[in-house]
């Protein structure tokens, strides 16, 4: 497939789990990829030589979404490497449990820089630098709005604002022809929720399909987001979580 040919896609978080997926669809789709990873340098490699087996480029950059320079800096970096800026993925985020009474402020500076802030600053400086006809993609998570656990209310407040967030910038990019969409993945294997994991069993009986998403059906729902047949699509919520939420 090329899709994506000739296009310049970065990814936040991208050095694995659902950012690694997403970053390796985009280049198996045609694109040119840059992706941040925060510590795990030898991840980001891996990520780095599975793109160039793809035939396409690829640049890893070090940054932590936590620091608000990150953002720009990093759609500074893909510019100076590729030249051009097509398609954003806000994927980097962290997972902070604790009932309100537990929740310090740290925590939330933490979570709220990393998980709103991050996708805010990096979708501005994208948006600034971007073609028009781009695209902007936050992942969120089911959490926005279905809570069936305690000790979520500030993973869920993160995700929720996402949503917001993602409308409002619709409305301003889409006079021109930028799409913007959150993605709402439900329980997910990744190393942080493994479908093998303590938890996974009580997890997948709440889930119609009863399976976690796999991280490439995730990538597979951004790659066609910002790829073609999803030009028409902006504002919008997706969720792929099995049936978790019905």
């Amino acid at each position: 497939m090329a899709d994506l040919a000739g296009k310049v896609a970065l990814v936040t978080g991208g050095s694995r789990g659902i950012g690694a997926a997403v970053a390796k669809r985009l280049a198996k789709d045609g694109a040119n990829v840059a992706f941040t990873y925060a510590r795990a340098a030898d991840r980001a490699k891996e990520v780095v030589r599975a793109i160039e087996k793809l035939g396409r480029e690829a640049l890893a950059i070090a940054a932590d979404s936590a620091d608000p320079e990150s953002g720009e800096a990093a759609v500074t970096a893909t510019l100076a490497r590729f030249g051009r800026l097509d398609i954003l993925v806000n994927n980097a985020g962290i997972y902070e449990m604790g009932t309100i009474d537990r929740l310090t402020r740290d925590d939330f500076e933490r979570t709220v820089s990393t998980n709103l802030r991050g996708p805010f600053l990096a979708s501005s400086a994208a948006a600034r630098n971007m073609a028009d006809g781009g695209s902007i993609l936050s992942i969120g998570s089911t959490f926005a709005t279905h809570v069936p656990l305690e000790g979520l209310s500030l993973y869920s407040l993160s995700k929720a604002a996402l949503i917001g967030m993602t409308k409002g910038m619709a409305r301003d990019l889409g006079p021109r022809g930028i799409t913007v969409n959150v993605v709402h993945p439900g329980p997910t294997a990744t190393e942080m929720n493994p479908d093998d994991g303590p938890d996974a069993d009580a997890q997948r009986a709440g889930i119609l399909l009863r399976r976690f998403s796999q991280p490439d059906e995730v990538a597979g729902l951004v790659a066609w987001l910002a790829g073609p047949d999803g030009r028409n699509v902006t504002g919008g919520e997706f969720t792929i979580d099995g049936g978790s939420t019905v």
